[in-house]
């Protein structure tokens, strides 16, 4: 096993350049590959799970390893369901037990041939894709967004197009709005009513070079580093994130700003710097519209040591790994005890005990518990350990050398 010991400086004053936008990246490489006139992406996003999407649309295998990319296994399950072929869709062996069944019953509902080869309703997929019929279907939103952008992205070149209406209590719907937007800037038209999206049989047509913007999930550890940092002058500048951002993640500045960073935008990016804390009671949180920022600000309320409940959680169950048990679990072993509530809220009152010795941080394949816990270096003075650190490379691969260039000390 692959160990990190970090050691965090007393203070930081660095500039960073992030990672390119894995959410938009990956969104539009879709588009784009079903696009009348495709053009060049700039500033395409270097982490694993786009590579995985960019390399499956453009070496036209059959057999299609997606490795742990979970979007990239639902948005190409959509995707190659729609063209013509015989495919094969498999990954990892937690991918092997990620569940795909909505999706697939959804595409099967609008005409798509899908067969599981392995588990009822898991990957690996046998998919002979054809032109979808589309038509009517209803989706349960409260499971996971990435299964409705998925269908609305290949909505156009359905026969029907689609009409989809969402039930139940839609999570993320920041990256539903993210995917629509971007539809829009592809040239397609979808006509919202209420929760019922309407996409019509039409062409994408993309007129220029389509530039992505850097990763507002990927600033949320440096607001996590600010926020944890004793030193009051310290402070990082970001460069390549907008002011009028397309992604929903962009909302942890607002949430940031009560836990003690400001955001100072300038012409190329921000500067984050140290401010004081609204908060220090409870800090009660509905994290549906952006729950990948659920594990960076509940390891920054437990190191400053704010009680809180967190709600809107119920699709960490289902990303990389059990993101509530391991956050749970790992919070425990620095003396924090977390109550998970129905599967969809965390909870924190402020309840500890003794921390292990030299605790391991365990990352359990999920690149955002490594990202997550680094910053609690800058609260931990014989540093913190972090296994299998290598899984930051999912979405954010310089990240230890970012951390290395602010004067951690990394071995």
């Amino acid at each position: 096993m692959t160990m990190y010991l970090i050691h965090a400086p007393r203070a930081l004053k660095t500039k960073i350049t992030l990672p390119s936008s894995k959410s938009i990246s990956n969104r539009a490489l879709i588009l784009n590959a079903l696009c009348k006139n495709p053009q060049s992406i700039q500033n395409l996003s270097v982490c694993d799970d786009t590579t995985v999407v960019n390399r499956a649309l453009s070496e036209n295998k059959t057999v299609v390893d997606v490795g742990a990319a979970g979007t990239a296994m639902r948005f190409l399950s959509a995707y190659f369901a729609g063209q013509p072929g015989d495919f094969l869709l498999t990954g990892t062996e937690r991918m092997r037990n990620r569940p795909v069944k909505i999706l697939v019953d959804a595409l099967r509902a609008i005409g798509a041939s899908i067969e599981y080869l392995e588990k009822e309703g898991y990957p690996p997929l046998h998919i002979v894709g054809k032109t979808l019929e589309g038509g009517e279907i209803e989706l349960d939103g409260s499971i996971s967004s990435q299964y409705i952008s998925a269908l609305l992205m290949m909505a156009p070149s359905m026969k029907n197009g689609l009409r989809l209406h969402l039930t139940g209590n839609i999570i993320s719907m920041s990256y539903i709005q993210l995917t629509l937007q971007l539809m829009t800037q592809f040239g397609v038209i979808v006509f919202k009513h209420g929760n019922t999206l309407t996409v019509l049989p039409q062409q994408y047509d993309s007129t220029e070079a389509f530039i992505v913007e850097s990763d507002w999930s990927a600033a949320s550890y440096w607001y996590e580093m600010i926020a944890l940092c004793d030193d009051k002058a310290s402070s990082v500048t970001l460069k390549g994130l907008w002011p009028d951002s397309l992604q929903g993640d962009a909302s942890i500045m607002t949430l940031f700003d009560k836990l003690g960073v400001k955001t100072s935008f300038y012409p190329l990016g921000v500067t984050l710097t140290k401010k004081e804390r609204t908060i220090d009671g409870p800090l009660l949180f509905d994290f549906s519209s952006m729950p990948d920022m659920a594990q960076t600000v509940a390891v920054t309320c437990a190191m400053l040591q704010i009680p809180f409940t967190f709600t809107g959680l119920q699709s960490l169950k289902i990303k990389e790994t059990d993101r509530l048990y391991a956050l749970k679990t790992e919070l425990k072993k620095l003396g924090y005890l977390l109550e998970i509530k129905d599967d969809h809220s965390l909870l924190w009152n402020g309840e500890r005990s003794e921390a292990a010795n030299t605790p391991v941080i365990t990352t359990y394949e999920d690149h955002r518990m490594a990202m997550a816990f680094a910053p609690i270096s800058l609260r931990i003075r014989n540093g913190v350990r972090i296994a299998d650190p290598h899984v930051v490379s999912k979405s954010y691969p310089s990240f230890w050398d970012d951390l290395k260039s602010a004067h951690f000390l990394i071995t």
